[in-house]
C-alpha cells in the first residue's frame, strides 16, 4: 500500500513557516467561530491576562499567571481538534469515541485547575 503524505509536507524554509503562519490563523479563526468554549476563554484570557500584569510585579509570577492562562487555550484547541477529528470519524456512540472526547474535556478541566493553583499560590503569597 502506498504511503501518501499532504501535499504540504514537502514545504521547506520560510515557504513553509509562511504557510504554517495561515494555517495557524485559520485554525484560531475556526475554534474562535465554532467552539463556545474556545471563545469563553479566549474572553477570561483578555481579563487575566492584564489582571496578572497588574496584581503582580515580579517577572517569574507574571509569566507564570500568564503562562497558565495561555495554557488553557493551547489545551482547549487541542481538545477541539481531538472532538472534530472523533466526530469526523463518525457521529454514531462508541465507547472509544467517548472516552477521547472525555479524556480531552478532562485535559481542559486540569489546565483550569493549574490556572487555579497557580494564581492561588502566587496571590496568597
Amino acid at each position: 500500500m502506498e504511503h501518501q503524505e499532504s501535499p504540504h509536507k514537502g514545504k521547506t524554509g520560510l515557504t513553509r513557516v509562511w504557510n504554517a503562519f495561515f494555517y495557524s490563523l485559520a485554525g484560531l479563526k475556526a475554534a474562535y467561530r465554532h467552539e463556545d468554549a474556545f471563545r469563553q476563554e479566549v474572553w477570561l484570557a483578555v481579563i487575566l491576562i492584564p489582571l496578572a500584569l497588574y496584581l503582580s510585579d515580579q517577572p517569574i509570577e507574571r509569566a507564570l499567571m500568564i503562562g497558565s492562562v495561555l495554557l488553557v487555550l493551547i489545551v482547549e484547541l487541542i481538545n477541539s481538534a481531538i472532538e472534530a477529528t472523533v466526530d469526523r470519524i463518525s457521529l454514531k456512540d462508541h465507547v472509544l469515541a467517548k472516552r477521547a472526547k472525555d479524556i480531552g474535556s478532562a485535559s481542559v478541566f486540569v489546565s483550569l485547575v493549574n490556572v487555579v493553583v497557580i494564581w492561588a499560590l502566587i496571590l496568597a503569597g
